[in-house]
């Protein structure tokens, strides 16, 4: 499964006049049943919201407070993720006739139109904090804390990454919950910004919404839903036409071809840059010690010191964590006999927490297929060191190098596929050969990567990537721009 947790909004969104319906709990409990987890993510304090929701052990974590408080129902712990706003600051909201205010374990809360006193008070007593909006509620938070935030802790704690979380919602404090989530819904009863803003917007309303969205993620884990899903994307470099070339970040097996010294490790270094920028995790199994440093990865091994495989899964567990795992201190019997006890492991360890997103296997001829559906980049010098069933997973291939044409033949030769017409001729410095073998009437392009200036990587962005950009991307496996 990619999608490995449901994070959703209450009121207006989950629940329907503040309470649960019959159909909407028996959807929850299919969706946990299925080995997914569940987050409760609210504005409602937490004393508020235990008189409402009778089905709170449904969830493994509650963000209440919009962000400002975790809580764990099996346990009843309780943990404020910021400090409450000053006594003194309430009574002055209280002196001006603001009312009627609601004071949590953090929050502090009104309603509209007091918005102006608010502001004004916040400013008179020069207090950090913030004014989030949600349906003609005015909620009070020291800044920086939103739903994302207090997500950000709970899904820590699961060992999960928001990549492998869905998030649905409703109204304007929302939004950050949405953002953060790899995949974004808003119910139809939602505010237009927020349904805008929404990978998914659900036929139905409220609680029925969250069940479409449900009975989605269990019919297919939102596979049918991937020509949306193009927010996260991951830039590869850019084409013969300067049009930015990007595959999804989820699915896809990538074959990097060339001899030795053309390039190929720094072609992964790259894309596995791109990836640490965009909070996607991953695992180079590096045989030969060809890779340095890549950004948020550690190394593990060294030629003199060969990892563990207890270290290597230890350190992966964190779902914002990578890794660089150096063989070259192992001989090649023994290098067969490591990567035969941690691929397994390695497996199971990706199917139960999602990550990490990628493993790179460079020059590793023993290594073994690695999971239907996860994200897997071969490196190695020609088509035939890989196996039959990885060269017919395969579904973009990168040639580098004078002989990028040849391999990209030879590997049309070793699949029983008719060879491409290509234009590609020769190819010049940081260029490659680039194929999708699997998309009807694709042809060879010349793929250029370099990152382009409006590469978020390049510019220390985020992970929001335009629709327009990936649509001109998908067009591009097409072969049909020019």
């Amino acid at each position: 499964m990619r999608y490995l947790a449901l994070c959703t909004d209450y009121d207006g969104t989950l629940a329907t006049d503040g309470r649960l319906l019959p159909d909407t709990i028996d959807a929850l409990e299919r969706l946990r049943a299925s080995g997914r987890r569940l987050v409760l993510v609210t504005g409602r304090e937490l004393d508020d919201l235990q008189k409402v929701c009778t089905r709170l052990d449904l969830f493994e974590y509650v963000v209440a407070e919009n962000g400002a408080l975790l809580y764990k129902p099996s346990t009843g712990e309780e943990t404020p993720l910021a400090a409450r706003p000053p006594d003194a600051f309430v009574a002055l909201l209280r002196q001006r006739g603001v009312g009627p205010i609601s004071v949590g374990r953090v929050i502090v809360a009104t309603w509209e139109p007091h918005e102006t006193t608010v502001l004004a008070t916040i400013r008179d007593l020069g207090l950090e904090l913030q004014v989030i909006f949600n349906k003609g509620a005015v909620m009070i938070l020291p800044a920086g804390v939103n739903k994302a935030t207090g997500l950000t802790q709970a899904l820590e704690k699961m060992e999960l990454s928001p990549h492998n979380a869905v998030g649905v919602g409703d109204a304007e404090n929302d939004h950050a919950l949405l953002a953060l989530c790899e995949c974004s819904a808003a119910v139809s009863n939602a505010l237009p910004t927020l349904k805008s803003a929404a990978d998914i917007v659900t036929t139905a309303d409220h609680g029925a919404g969250v069940v479409e969205l449900i009975e989605e993620m269990l019919r297919d884990d939102l596979a049918s839903r991937e020509p949306q899903l193009t927010r996260h994307h991951v830039l590869l470099g850019t084409n013969e036409h300067a049009v930015e070339i990007r595959i999804a970040p989820h699915g896809e097996t990538v074959l990097v071809l060339g001899a030795k010294r053309a390039g190929k490790s720094v072609f992964a270094t790259k894309l596995m840059n791109r990836l640490a920028t965009q909070g996607y995790s991953f695992c180079v199994i590096d045989v030969e010690g060809d890779y340095g440093t890549i950004a948020k990865a550690v190394s593990l091994g060294s030629p003199s010191r060969p990892p563990t495989a207890n270290e290597i899964l230890k350190l992966l567990q964190g779902a914002d964590k990578s890794a660089v795992v150096n063989l070259s201190g192992l001989s090649k019997s023994d290098r067969l006999a490591f990567l035969t006890a941690l691929t397994p492991k390695l497996a199971e360890l990706r199917a139960r927490s999602g990550h990490p997103h990628w493993v790179v296997v460079d020059e590793t001829e023993e290594l073994p297929p690695l999971g239907d559906g996860e994200s897997v980049l071969y490196v190695t010098e020609r088509p035939t060191s890989v196996s039959h069933e990885v060269l017919h997973a395969t579904n973009l291939v990168i040639a580098l190098g004078s002989n990028a044409q040849a391999l990209l033949d030879e590997f049309c030769q070793v699949r029983g596929l008719d060879r491409p017409e290509t234009q590609v001729t020769t190819l010049r410095d940081g260029e490659a050969l680039a194929w999708f073998p699997q998309t009807a009437n694709a042809q060879p392009f010349r793929l250029n990567s370099a990152t382009p200036q409006q590469d978020p990587a390049a510019a220390g962005g985020g992970s929001g990537v335009g629709k327009p950009g990936s649509e001109r991307a998908a067009r591009a496996r097409t072969g049909s721009l020019h």
